[in-house]
């Protein structure tokens, strides 16, 4: 996967383009429990915009973290539900964070 402003190639600049993309961590995080189809994806992620939601599961299907499940709607791949699980500590993180004041 290419990254932008980077001739590098590092699979981290790679994987951070990719996660910092409007709405991709977002699609990530309303798949976390069961797939959902585009509607209920667009519905949960506060209506985003058919256009970008459509750009972002074909960049996170082509990244191979995400896949057409068998019923019907978009799911996390293996490799999906590993990154799921490395940004775990992060949403701990950033609850602790949120608690602060």
């Amino acid at each position: 996967m290419g990254v932008r402003g980077s001739r590098t190639g590092r699979p981290i600049m790679a994987l951070l383009d990719l996660l910092g993309r409007r709405w991709a961590l977002r699609v990530l995080w309303e798949l976390r429990g069961a797939p959902a189809n585009f509607r209920e994806l667009r519905e949960r992620c506060d209506d985003v915009s058919p256009t970008v939601l459509n750009d972002r599961l074909r960049e996170l299907r082509e990244a191979g973290i995400l896949e057409w499940s068998e019923d019907g709607g978009y799911d996390l791949t293996e490799h999906g539900r590993t990154l799921r699980r490395a940004l775990e500590p992060m949403q701990a993180w950033a609850e602790a964070w949120a608690r602060r004041s």
